[in-house]
């Protein structure tokens, strides 16, 4: 069943998109800025585990792994990274940067990067223990 595949990984990519909403609601503390470089990397992991979860929601609801579902995830989480650059645009002491899309757009990079890493591994396993000779698998009586 499609719905029971594509949920999980749908459940997953809202709340991870609402938790960055949620973070990105906050106000910076008042003083100089927090550390550029910490800042960067925070962006950079985000959207890797952001694309990470579209790969895998669109590869679940596609059912194979193909370079327009990876060009869509990586789009979708860039996509995700600019609206939460103009939401921050309207938090006091916050504001919209280039440099944190661009953070966002590597990250999203990077996640889509290992969710096809992980998913073409998965199915050359899958196919290396379906090739192997052996008694054929049982079925269940339903």
């Amino acid at each position: 069943m499609t719905a029971a595949r594509v949920r999980p990984w749908l459940l997953a990519l809202l709340a991870w998109a609402a938790l960055i909403f949620v973070l990105s609601s906050f106000p910076n503390p008042p003083g100089p800025r927090a550390n550029d470089l910490r800042s960067t990397l925070a962006h950079i992991v985000e959207y890797a585990v952001f694309g990470f979860l579209a790969l895998n929601l669109l590869v679940r609801l596609r059912r194979q792994l193909t370079g327009r579902l990876l060009a869509a995830a990586w789009l979708l989480s860039v996509a995700y990274g600019i609206s939460d650059e103009l939401h921050q645009a309207f938090v006091p002491r916050r504001d919209a940067s280039l440099l944190d899309v661009l953070a966002d757009a590597a990250g999203a990079a990077l996640g889509v990067a290992a969710a096809a890493l992980q998913h073409r591994i998965r199915t050359a396993r899958f196919s290396r223990t379906a090739d192997r000779p052996g008694p054929a698998p049982r079925r269940s009586a339903r």
